[in-house]
């Protein structure tokens, strides 16, 4: 990895870090804000009980000034019934005394029921008040902490801005500017490749660009334009076999739809791999420089399947495993992946070997001649 990638690296990591702090900074306020709010909630509930209480207070007094009215009217009307001088009158003077004591009652009713409501409206004041008090203590404690967690954060975005500084001073401007654009559209400006693929936008690299990456080379991604850097460390290798001693080479099928060979000559260019694949009752064949992966010439189609439509080209030709059949060859373009590059070449090491081994023992077994 280059030094610039490095200190690339180092300035996307400072950035990241300025931007967290800084929405953590403005974050703080509105914690606190959302709480005060809930205390203000608060606060008006505790009012809105207390008028309550105090509503019912001044019912019930004037339900007892109603009932001290109705009793004076009584005992007046009892008065004056001492003389009236008809019954008609005596009648009449007992009706609006049964009158009052029904109304006396009515308000009786009411203030009994003012009483047990008064015991509910005093809980809820009472629940009101620890609520209130126990959110005016956590807001106090939730000020405290994000004071102390500005201060922190404030430290800590005053020493990644300087990392940040070192960092940019250590790059080539016109490579900073380029990293600035895009960061400003993207919101990164660059990108890790893993396995072929830009990290950033999930695009899969063309082979050749993938390789020059791989290489150290300063590639700009052709989907999002971040600059792509690749670490070995973090690599996943793809799924192989692992020959151990003793383990005889897995031969592919026969009968696969996909088939790859090892001609060391055809046609002229030389050592090539050949990649045939079926399909609807046709078959292609692509060929492919066995040394530099680059593909050579056009793809070819005959109808039937690969073994019938090209058998003087798998003649003499080494079968190799690999079943990357047209799709992913497509999205290769024209060069094979180093990872699939080193996998058939390491594959035609072991069958040239099981070759070597064969004849070896098959010589061993044969009869020599003496001389007479």
């Amino acid at each position: 990895m280059s030094p610039e990638i490095e200190h690339l690296i180092a300035l996307q990591h400072a950035d990241a870090e300025i931007q967290r702090l800084r929405a953590e900074i403005a974050e703080l306020p509105k914690r606190v804000a959302t709480i005060e709010q809930k205390l203000a909630g608060t606060k008006a509930g505790l009012d809105k009980a207390k008028a309550a209480v105090k509503i019912d207070e001044t019912a019930r007094r004037k339900y007892e000034t109603a009932i001290t009215d109705l009793r004076t009217k009584i005992s007046k009307y009892r008065d004056q019934s001492l003389d009236v001088k008809t019954n008609e009158q005596y009648k009449a003077l007992l009706h609006e005394i049964q009158f009052a004591e029904q109304e006396i009652r009515a308000n009786e009713d009411k203030i009994i029921e003012l009483m047990v409501n008064a015991e509910v409206r005093e809980k809820e004041v009472k629940a009101a008040e620890a609520e209130l008090k126990e959110e005016a203590a956590e807001i106090e404690k939730e000020k405290v902490s994000a004071r102390e967690r500005t201060a922190q954060d404030e430290k800590e975005l005053a020493e990644w801005t300087a990392k940040r500084e070192a960092a940019r001073g250590a790059v080539d401007s016109d490579l900073v500017r380029h990293y600035d654009r895009v960061s400003r559209f993207r919101g990164s400006g660059l990108a890790e490749v893993l396995n072929q693929k830009c990290m950033g936008c999930s695009v899969m690299l063309r082979p050749q660009i993938y390789n020059e990456v791989r290489g150290g080379k300063m590639i700009y991604c052709d989907s999002c334009q971040r600059i792509l850097y690749y670490d070995a460390s973090k690599e996943v290798p793809e799924e192989q076999e692992v020959e151990r001693p003793g383990k005889r080479r897995a031969h592919p099928k026969i009968d696969a739809s996909n088939a790859w060979y090892y001609r060391p000559e055809f046609g002229g260019d030389g050592e090539v791999f050949l990649s045939f694949a079926n399909s609807d009752g046709s078959a292609s064949r692509r060929i492919y420089d066995a040394a530099s992966g680059r593909r050579l010439g056009d793809t070819l189609i005959r109808e039937g399947a690969y073994r019938q439509a090209f058998p003087e080209d798998i003649t003499d030709a080494i079968r190799l495993n690999g079943n990357w059949g047209n799709a992913e060859q497509d999205e290769w373009e024209r060069e094979l992946p180093s990872s699939v590059l080193d996998l058939l070449q390491r594959d035609l090491d072991l069958a040239r070997a099981e070759r070597a081994a064969h004849h070896e023992k098959t010589h061993a077994g044969a009869p020599s001649s003496v001389a007479s």
